[in-house]
């Protein structure tokens, strides 16, 4: 069997200008990055602002477990098979990061006959994007560590400096450090920290930014430190903001490329959904219902984190309303819910296909207080039997919901063609009428509740003195209106990783609170959540390499 990177070099990859011609583009509307990437143009984001909206679809799964999902090769095969239906449909994805790429999970650009390519170029450095947000978040530490060193006149309290370096890389050892040790010129010493870039506001910034003055904007508000008042800091007030934009003002511009059948995909921004907001940027998902009659888009990890914050706070800051949902599970997966070991997965099990589908049943539920219509792809593996594949039906239909089967790994496009049609029905019979969990003017505590109780099945939070406090100075401080942002583990609606399914009687243990101004939210950690990864025992780094040819080997 081959190797989804073997499979990705086999391609045949058409030239990025007749992608873009294809959507009706010219060639002045984008700038090429080599033959096979481009970025679209200003010039043409501001001229289609105009047109009228496609319909806008979100794929969203199941809680991951490790026996494999396949949300970003279901959305992909669907984009394919819209195209082989005749449909002018776009992919709005993210941009892989590199931690998990280096970490556990490998690359990031679907798999099997389902991808989108160039995938060793996606998965590594691509356009960039992720080096301008990581210089950009960097400069404004730089520039605030500078501004303390020059005399401090903001009279900063370096107890109270609230941004981090990042680093789009997996290292724990960098999650507390000190700096400034040395000679005096070297700095102030004190206690420092470092995110992953895709846990850094500067991302959120970017992927929420409407254009480059609301960046501008953005990055303006963006609280960086607190002065010995207790006065907020920001990026403004040290003077960062000019500079960052320059670095981010090509990287703002969605990237355009392909799939294996030449279906055009644009790949932008990139926040993890367990401790960041996890959608591609709204500048791309726009720009992709511009372009076509259909936008396929996905949103990180579980519905109970990507899809409540594709919902509550892209959807919210955006402007955008979802017409339908199609939610990825497996047979595996859900017997895996329901007890069964990785290994013993292959077997059928009817009794564990219905203790663990009880997670099936969780988001299908969920979903639907949104008031968006729910189609469930059930991503097939050759050890599905008929008699699973029948009880997920009959679940989910006894819940209002279709089901078709997806072969998209095997088959691409024309594995996904059921899933296609079956979306197709819905947008055309039925209405969307798309509301949020939650109104603006809830306090940030009963918006935390109400995403915990609702969404997650906990039976309450909780919330210790010192947390309410901090909400209390939010609020105060006029962010009380914002969304909120709850960083979880992805592998359970409970913040206990271990407790798979559907669980019952926890409550959800909130670590700390704080506002993300500029991107317009306030983070919420809850459990053993970090926003600095480490690297497994066995990396994925390790099975990467390049050949005598200078081709890169090891990647998933």
């Amino acid at each position: 069997m081959k190797s989804d990177i073997e499979i990705a070099r086999e391609a045949k990859m058409l030239p990025i200008v007749r992608i873009a011609s294809d959507l009706g583009l010219k060639e002045d509307d984008i700038e090429q990055y080599g033959r096979y990437k481009a970025k679209l143009s200003e010039d043409l984001l501001k001229r289609i602002s105009d047109n009228k909206n496609g319909k806008l679809i979100l794929v969203t799964a199941i809680n991951p477990t490790p026996a494999g999902e396949g949300k970003t090769t279901t959305t992909i095969g669907i984009g394919q098979a819209f195209a082989k239906l005749g449909k002018k449909a776009v992919i709005a994805l993210r941009e892989p990061s590199l931690g998990p790429c280096f970490g556990v999970k490998g690359g990031a650009a679907g798999g099997g006959m389902s991808q989108v390519v160039p995938m060793d170029e996606l998965n590594l450095h691509f356009t960039g994007d992720f080096h301008a947000i990581t210089t950009a978040n960097n400069l404004c530490a730089a520039i605030l560590d500078n501004h303390i060193h020059q005399g401090n006149a903001l009279r900063i309290d370096t107890r109270q400096i609230v941004i981090k370096r990042c680093l789009d890389l997996n290292d724990r050892v960098l999650r507390n450090v000190v700096v400034g040790l040395g000679e005096k010129s070297d700095g102030f010493v004190r206690e420092d920290h470092f995110t992953i870039t895709v846990a850094s506001e500067v991302m959120a910034v970017f992927c929420l930014a409407e254009d480059l003055a609301d960046l501008k904007k953005r990055l303006e508000r963006m609280i960086v430190a607190y002065d010995l008042e207790g006065k907020a800091v920001t990026a403004k007030d040290i003077g960062a903001v000019g500079s960052m934009v320059a670095l981010l003002k090509d990287a703002i511009r969605p990237n355009l490329i392909q799939t294996l059948e030449n279906t055009p995909a644009l790949v932008h921004g990139g926040p993890f959904a367990n401790i960041a907001h996890g959608c591609n940027s709204v500048r791309a998902t726009k720009a992709a219902l511009k372009l076509a009659d259909y936008c396929i888009t996905e949103a990180g990890f579980g519905a109970d984190l990507g899809a409540e914050k594709f919902f509550d706070i892209k959807c919210r800051q955006g402007g955008l309303k979802p017409d339908a949902v199609a939610l990825v599970a497996t047979v595996r997966a859900l017997k895996y819910n329901g007890g069964v070991k990785k290994e013993a997965l292959a077997k059928e099990d009817i009794e564990a296909l219905k203790k663990g589908s009880a997670n099936l049943s969780a988001h299908i539920e969920n979903l639907k207080k949104y008031n968006v219509p729910v189609h469930v792809v059930l991503n097939a593996f050759v050890t599905d039997t008929e008699a699973e594949i029948a009880y997920i039906r009959k679940l989910a239909g006894d819940l209002g919901c279709t089901v078709s089967l997806s072969r998209a790994w095997e088959l691409g496009g024309e594995g996904a063609l059921d899933t296609a049609r079956a979306l197709i029905d819905i947008l055309d019979n039925e209405n969307s009428g798309f509301k949020m969990l939650y109104p603006d003017d809830l306090g940030l505590a009963l918006k935390i509740r109400t995403v915990a109780t609702e969404i997650y099945g906990a039976d309450g939070v909780d919330l210790s003195k010192k947390v309410l406090a901090k909400i209390k100075k939010i609020e105060d401080a006029g962010f009380g209106n914002l969304p909120v942002c709850i960083a979880k583990t992805q592998y359970s609606f409970s913040d206990d990783p271990s407790l798979l399914g559907r669980p019952k009687g926890f409550s959800i243990s909130v670590k700390d609170v704080y506002v993300s101004s500029g991107a317009g939210f306030v983070v919420v950690l809850t459990g053993d959540i970090m926003t600095m990864p480490g690297l497994p025992k066995v990396p994925a780094a390790y099975s990467i390499d390049v050949d005598e040819n200078g081709l890169i080997t090891g990647l998933f």
